[in-house]
């Protein structure tokens, strides 16, 4: 990882806020979760930060992808379909995601000629995909418990799975070619024991699919929600992988097909931001400091991610808690109230906050007109 003199050097050859990317780090955790994981492939959820950058160091290390919009599936078009043949790997247009149950008739007009696969939970979108659509391949999404995660998604997503196999037989009714199932534990899911109930579950769905004639269903698309290290009590990514491969052991045949969308899992680690301290005042007795990036911008996730990011200064010594806020005119515009952070900081110095490469500056903004940080990365693929 980018250290901090190396990050205090690239801050001031170009400036605050800076987001370092380090595709060496990138290329680590893909490696790490192929290694962990050796039956499955992992298709890159781009959502959670669409650099055209990331998205070339993640193809070229063998990664598939996981797109929820046109936008972003146009990312990996532009990215990747333009390379020579023999540099591709042998999943072109029919081994790509596009994950997001629910789609616009315009976008499912646009994505049918790639043939790719897509996802659905509901009757409605059987029908339209059906219209605009007919040549993609179905993946059925499930909802599983979510219990614990950092965000939850059962309660926007997921058909029950009591109606799993009717929703199958609609589509298989329609003509259309259901190849699998999904499902989706949650958003940084610490409680190992959701994939658990979420692979239970899948495998009853496909034996009841099995045991009504569908035996083409053979792909399980696990989804995402495998934990960055934000804190020391995440547990290893070895210790879920080990909870993972014993119940692919016990429930699956080698005829299943098992994908994953990681997304924070492949990019949270592998971004460091740097800003300057704009502003300082003492607040009720508090120490407070002012930097030149926020909530609006790449502390995004603070309000969409239920995340909270921390600081660390490059100076040392005696240290005191501070508030640190971000440089919109708004008060909602709080990154933390409680950093610890060396006494006597001066304006013009630098704090930097690691671990936020992933739905951060993808989800950042404009607001007040405030710049968004420059983007370098370190050790990207040419």
């Amino acid at each position: 990882m980018v250290t901090p003199r190396q990050l205090k050097q690239l801050a001031d050859q170009h400036g605050t806020p800076l987001f370092v990317v380090d595709h060496h780090e990138i290329r680590r955790n893909f490696a790490m979760f192929r290694k962990h994981l050796p039956r499955v492939q992992a298709y890159y959820a781009v959502k959670a930060n669409p650099d055209p950058a990331i998205v070339k160091t993640l193809f070229r290390a063998g990664a598939s992808f996981d797109v929820a919009s046109m936008p972003e599936f146009n990312i990996v078009h532009e990215n990747i379909a333009k390379w020579p043949a023999k540099k591709r790997q042998d999943f072109i247009w029919d081994k790509i995601v596009y994950a997001n149950p629910v789609k616009d008739n315009r976008t499912l007009a646009e994505l049918d000629p790639y043939k790719p696969l897509v996802t659905y939970d509901n009757l409605a979108e059987v029908g339209k995909i059906k219209k605009y659509a007919p040549h993609a391949g179905l993946v059925l999404r499930v909802n599983v418990p979510n219990t614990g995660s950092m965000v939850e998604l059962s309660s926007k997503f997921g058909a029950s799975p009591g109606e799993a196999v009717d929703l199958m037989e609609a589509a298989f009714n329609a003509g259309l070619a259901v190849e699998g199932l999904s499902f989706h534990v949650g958003s940084q899911c610490t409680n190992y024991q959701n994939y658990v109930q979420a692979l239970e579950i899948a495998d009853s769905i496909f034996k009841e699919a099995w045991d009504r004639g569908h035996k083409q269903v053979r792909i399980l698309d696990i989804g995402g929600g495998f934990p960055a290290p934000y804190d020391p009590h995440v547990q290893p990514f070895a210790e879920l992988a080990k909870t993972l491969n014993a119940e692919f052991d016990r429930l699956f045949g080698p005829e299943i097909e098992i994908i994953a969308e990681p997304g924070r899992f492949m990019v949270a680690t592998a971004a460091i931001l740097a800003v300057e301290i704009i502003g300082k005042a003492v607040r009720n007795g508090k120490q407070c400091y002012y930097v030149n990036d926020g909530v609006y911008g790449t502390f995004s996730g603070v309000l969409f991610d239920h995340c909270q990011y921390h600081f660390k200064a490059f100076k040392k010594g005696p240290t005191q808690i501070a508030s640190v806020f971000g440089p919109t005119c708004d008060a909602l515009d709080v990154v933390s109230v409680a950093e610890d952070l060396p006494i006597g900081l001066q304006l013009g110095d630098y704090l930097y906050s690691e671990n936020i490469g992933a739905y951060t500056i993808a989800s950042a903004t404009n607001f007040n007109g405030m710049p968004l940080p420059k983007v370098v990365a370190v050790g990207a693929t040419l």
